[in-house]
């Protein structure tokens, strides 16, 4: 582009507009160039306009004095925009380079999920809102323990790096414990009394922990955070509203609440999603919340990567291309005794009282799995 620049005023000049005119022009080039090219491209625009622009002005009999002030003022935008144009290149290694390690930070923070952790496909998607930065406040874990597979899907109050370094505690305490503690309310309870001792005063976490301790069965408890959504193997979407609502992690000593256990039924062929406001506060043009039990139903499958892909994509259109808060979705699916078990991994750059919303799925790929 900035030779055709170049180009197109030595063609304008030589079809007989006074040089005056257009020489001054060719400064032009190696400004745009600053923006596409390195300091060397800039400089070899530059210094083509400059010599054009010299035998030009010789042709043309262009006073001395006024030739070499165009071209002065040409080699000056030159070595301008060679100078900015090595600060811009710079900026954008360094710019690669903490991508780099953000994008490592989250491998570090959120490890990817399997499609299968013991008896359930498995599938995750997650945005940070902070495009640049790739990581945020939202969180998840699933890991399969000696006491069942356990998960959990929470929600920092805040953004920017406090809210991850919140985030990437909770984890830690969460993983350590899933595996230490039979009892998942014991879980829960080491994760609020790391909060109470390394959180601030207003600080605090959503989430929603959950176990699998036995064939049939879910235990969930939920600190204060989003309804997670039981999908029945018929396509039913139901909303597990806590029977026992307890106060967010972090916030107990403040509430006098304790959480408790809430049993779910968890049969073949079942799902659960969990997921961040994010996804249900997520508003389009006309400031309308984003259907998260609707777009279940439409797009619910035997598939649960193909469940979530089809509900981010249809997210992002919901908001017109872009997430205005980290969001994140896990989906896990109990697997018919008589499904073959997927072995290869996949990472992802996870007695109650329900409140019904009566979505019957009728597509095709809802149908069960030979």
């Amino acid at each position: 582009m900035p030779v055709l620049v170049v180009v197109g005023i030595v063609l304008v000049d030589v079809a007989g507009v006074s040089g005056m005119i257009c020489l001054p022009l060719l400064a032009a080039a190696p400004a745009l160039a600053a923006a596409t090219n390195g300091s060397r491209g800039v400089l070899c625009v530059g210094l083509l306009a400059a010599v054009l622009g010299a035998v030009l002005g010789t042709g043309e009999g262009v006073p001395a004095r006024e030739l070499a002030a165009v071209l002065c003022a040409l080699l000056a935008v030159t070595a301008a925009s060679a100078l900015a144009s090595a600060l811009r290149s710079r900026r954008e290694r360094v710019l690669a380079a903490v991508r780099s390690v953000a994008e490592a930070a989250q491998h570090a923070l959120l490890q990817p999920v399997p499609e299968t952790v013991g008896p359930f496909q498995v599938a995750v998607r997650y945005s940070a809102a902070a495009a640049e930065a790739r990581i945020g406040g939202d969180l998840y874990a699933l890991v399969s323990t000696p006491h069942g597979v356990r998960l959990i899907v929470g929600d920092v109050r805040g953004k920017g790096l406090p809210a991850v370094s919140t985030a990437a505690l909770v984890l830690g305490v969460f993983r350590e414990a899933a595996y230490d503690e039979p009892d998942l309310l014991a879980v829960v309870g080491r994760i609020e009394r790391s909060l109470a001792r390394n959180l601030g005063s207003d600080d605090f976490v959503t989430a929603v922990v959950a176990g699998y301790p036995r064939p049939g069965l879910l235990e969930v408890v939920n600190c204060g955070h989003a309804p997670p959504l039981l999908i029945s193997a018929s396509g039913d979407v139901v909303a597990v509203e806590p029977t026992h609502p307890a106060p967010p992690l972090g916030l107990r000593a403040l509430s006098g609440q304790t959480p408790r256990l809430q049993p779910l039924p968890f049969a073949d062929g079942d799902q659960l999603l969990l997921y961040t406001d994010g996804v249900t506060e997520a508003r389009d043009h006309t400031r309308a919340f984003y259907p998260l039990a609707e777009g279940v139903a439409r797009h619910v499958s035997d598939d649960p990567a193909h469940t979530l892909t089809a509900l981010h994509d249809e997210l992002l259109a919901h908001v017109g291309g872009r997430l205005h808060d980290d969001a994140a979705l896990l989906l896990v699916r109990k697997q018919d005794v008589d499904e073959p078990v997927a072995v290869a991994p996949r990472s992802t750059l996870p007695g109650h009282s329900v409140t019904r919303s009566a979505h019957r799925v009728t597509p095709p790929e809802c149908t069960r799995m030979p």
